[in-house]
């Protein structure tokens, strides 16, 4: 009897059954993250107790207002971004000293300094305004996506211009204010989150998302310039605006949101990305984005769709750790981190790692980010109570949970360790794939092909299951 391609059927059954036996035991995540720090309200350090005290009364700092969103780790200093989303922020950028730390809890002190945060007049804005994420370059860079925006969820006020603050992180000093050009600002625009491509740090190109009015603007350092790019795939997905957490139902058409950068050989870098309201994971080469003309004019086959993170799989953040080449994705209906390895060809939810899940430690995850010693950093914020609810300030609402990116990943669908298959295994979709050739059967092989077909499949879908653990 003849199996597919013209192997005899006995030697395609027992090369299915050998390559079945071979399988990996399903595994399980580890989830073996930790806190390390947690906070019930942030509080800072100010100059004197007298100045708290003088702040709280003047309602300059409100301690139930103030709301960690973005994360960032250089060294050992930890920043927290602490935009002015209500009234009572005494200093919208902080950080602590993780070598001074002798509490989870501890005081944050505001970046660069006081005077950073404070208006010297009325009508002056301070340095830095409200800023939503932001990113430390291999440069030793700090780069601050400033909205300007102040009481977003109460009376909105544009205090300033989106920027961008470029500071350096060895003496703390500010290197370069860029304000963006007033064409890139459209209706409902909001500049929520960036990437920095910091192969040449006099080359260096930063990349911000609007997700208001979708879009990404690039930014070239050594040009001192910046376009806006536009594409179909920014744009919210109609049916994946549904919310779910902790009890609490709401609505979001957030547009493009998640980007992370992957450095290729090539000298440029890919773009992952993807809109908050959306289940679906695209990629776009930075040969594309730096070049002005062709990120601006006809660009549309030059982004790809990757594939889908299925049910409640909408992304906020990813960061991509260039050691492993692993994303790591924050999911907030899922209250969950997960990952993928940029290595599969494959984009599916089972090919997605569950990293960390939990209705009390990860209660909507907002930032993650892996520092340059390979430890990966998650900050929980309780962001959709803090919107449409309150924040109980007996409860723990602020949580960083960290881990080494090895420990993280152990066990999941990421993990390095997890050897492929030989090619003559990884190929066995070619070797039993039906034959197209339209010569017409013998008498009587249809039922062994058909038979035939039946393993074969069977097989390759066994190999491919192995090898894609659902982790959600």
């Amino acid at each position: 009897m003849i199996g597919l391609g013209g192997a005899p059927l006995a030697l395609t059954v027992a090369a299915s059954c050998f390559l079945i036996a071979l399988l990996p035991f399903p595994t399980v995540a580890n989830d073996n993250l930790r806190v390390a720090y947690q906070w019930n309200q942030i509080d800072f350090v100010f100059p004197s107790e007298t100045e708290r005290q003088e702040a709280i009364t003047t309602r300059r700092y409100i301690p139930e207002n103030v709301l960690p969103v973005g994360l960032e780790v250089y060294k050992k200093r930890l920043f927290l971004t602490l935009p002015r989303w209500k009234e009572g922020i005494p200093a919208s950028l902080g950080y602590i000293n993780l070598n001074e730390t002798t509490t989870q809890s501890p005081r944050l002190h505001p970046y660069p300094s006081w005077s950073a945060h404070k208006r010297s007049s009325e009508t002056e804005a301070p340095e830095i305004v409200s800023p939503f994420r932001i990113r430390a370059d291999r440069c030793g860079r700090l780069w601050v996506l400033d909205t300007g925006v102040e009481e977003l969820l109460g009376n909105t006020t544009v205090t300033s211009p989106t920027s961008l603050l470029v500071y350096d992180l060895h003496n703390d000093n500010l290197l370069r204010r860029y304000e963006f050009p007033a064409d890139h600002i459209k209706e409902n625009s909001f500049y929520a989150n960036i990437a920095v491509e910091d192969t040449d740090c006099d080359d260096t190109f930063a990349y911000a998302a609007d997700l208001g009015s979708p879009g990404l603007v690039v930014y070239s350092w050594k040009q001192q310039e910046s376009w806006r790019v536009k594409h179909h795939y920014f744009h919210p997905d109609p049916l994946a605006g549904n919310y779910n957490i902790t009890g609490i139902n709401f609505q979001w058409d957030d547009g493009l949101f998640g980007i992370a950068l992957k450095a290729q050989p090539d000298g440029y870098s890919t773009l992952f990305f993807h809109p908050l309201s959306s289940l679906n994971e695209f990629s776009v080469s930075t040969k594309v984005l730096r070049n002005q003309t062709a990120a601006t004019g006809e660009n549309y086959h030059e982004f790809k769709i990757l594939g889908s993170r299925g049910p409640n799989g909408q992304a906020g953040v990813a960061f991509v750790d260039q050691k492993t080449g692993v994303i790591f994705y924050a999911l907030p209906n899922l209250n969950a981190v997960t990952c993928w390895k940029t290595s599969n060809r494959a984009y599916t939810i089972k090919s997605l790692g569950r990293v960390y899940m939990s209705t009390v430690d990860m209660v909507f995850p907002n930032d993650v980010k892996v520092d340059d010693e390979s430890n990966l950093w998650v900050l929980s914020d309780r962001l959709h109570q803090y919107m449409y609810e309150s924040l109980n300030r007996n409860d723990i609402n602020f949580r960083i949970l960290t881990a080494t990116v090895k420990d993280a990943i152990q066990n999941t669908a990421c993990d390095t360790n997890i050897k492929p298959l030989p090619d003559i295994i990884t190929n066995l979709g070619d070797i039993l794939r039906p034959s197209t050739s339209t010569v017409a059967p013998k008498a009587g092989s249809s039922g062994a092909g058909a038979l035939s077909s039946a393993i074969g499949a069977m097989a390759v879908f066994a190999i491919l299951s192995a090898f894609s653990y659902v982790r959600i």
